[in-house]
């Protein structure tokens, strides 16, 4: 089959919701800073309530990611779950209109649409409350296999080990693109995710992921070290290659035995946090589908995560592309 798609994604379709907050909403609303809580539908209308008035947007992470491949001139394509409602067509309206094939059908009459609530502090971190709602309805039976199949590289979120149902989806997705030698990528989500599922995950890198996406708290949870570079060091054999941040001290990637650091360049400020491993994300894989080094894949991704940390949203608000080619990257 040819090749329609530089990656295709698999996530919780989520719609954010990102507003500025004081250290005492925090406080007031018992959310620990810079963490990620699930909640259910009730304490997601009263948390919306009484945010401060912000962005409203698609999201989700894998699909913020495609969203920036989308931005870097790639081809893109997206499988998740929304419900039949305001917020699903929102969804849907808004990752086709930036060049995002999604055309999963829409859940009736289950939990409405996911929403992600994110309050940013002054100092640009982020403190997550999400309720999944139909994001944790998706099953094996949304994956179009001519989606997969006609896809470079096929990228698997973390969040999506939660529901059994999805991780049936992860399985039938990998067997397709294994059997049409496209590449498997997976991104740890969340250090929660690992500590929840490190065993099922740990079978699943070994046995079908090619690529690994996390950040330096994701990785020491799988190994369970802190010593992060006998973290990397554990990562050989299991992976051809891997793309672990380290926020401002930029990346270390793998590929083979070869284990090195990509330094990132500092950026002017840090408004928001949100989508910066989601946009690093973007920029290694796009590289990757376009068969660049792994360095220039890497500093591909901290383009894509330095402008989308200096602005309020998990997805670019400039075009990638054209700040890749006056990188001269």
């Amino acid at each position: 089959m040819p090749e329609l798609y530089d990656v295709a994604a698999i996530g919780n379709a989520i719609v954010d919701v990102i507003a500025p907050c004081s250290e005492d909403f925090l406080n007031d609303e018992a959310l620990v800073k810079g963490s990620m809580m699930l909640i259910d539908e009730d304490r997601a209308q009263s948390l919306y309530g009484v945010m401060a008035s912000g962005l409203e947007a698609s999201g989700g992470s894998a699909a913020n990611t495609v969203a920036g491949v989308a931005s870097f001139g790639g081809r893109s394509a997206y499988i998740g779950k929304v419900a039949d409602d305001q917020l699903g067509q929102v969804f849907t309206h808004d990752i086709n209109a930036i060049g995002v094939r999604f055309d999963v059908p829409a859940l009736k009459g289950g939990p409405a649409t996911a929403r992600c609530l994110i309050n940013v502090t002054p100092d640009g971190q982020r403190t997550m409350s999400t309720f999944l709602g139909a994001s944790n309805k998706l099953t094996a039976a949304d994956v179009d296999p001519k989606i997969i199949e006609a896809a470079k590289i096929i990228y698997l979120e973390g969040y999506l080990f939660d529901p059994s149902d999805a991780r049936e989806a992860f399985a039938k997705a990998a067997g397709l693109a294994r059997a049409s030698s496209r590449l498997i990528s997976l991104t740890l989500s969340d250090s929660f995710v690992v500590h929840r599922y490190r065993d099922l995950l740990l079978g699943f890198i070994d046995s079908e992921v090619d690529i690994l996406l996390a950040n330096e708290a994701e990785l020491c949870a799988l190994m369970q070290t802190e010593d992060f570079d006998a973290a990397m060091r554990g990562l050989r054999g299991r992976v051809k290659i891997a793309g672990v941040t380290r926020s401002e001290k930029g990346s270390v990637t793998l590929q083979g035995d070869a284990i090195d650091a990509v330094p990132t360049a500092p950026v002017e400020k840090v408004v928001d946090t949100t989508g910066a491993g989601d946009q690093y994300a973007a920029g290694f894989l796009y590289g990757l589908s376009q068969g660049r080094s792994i360095a220039h894949c890497a500093r591909l991704g901290h383009l894509a995560a330095g402008e989308v940390i200096q602005h309020y949203g998990p997805r670019p608000q400039v075009s990638l592309q054209d700040l890749a080619i006056a990188a001269g990257l």
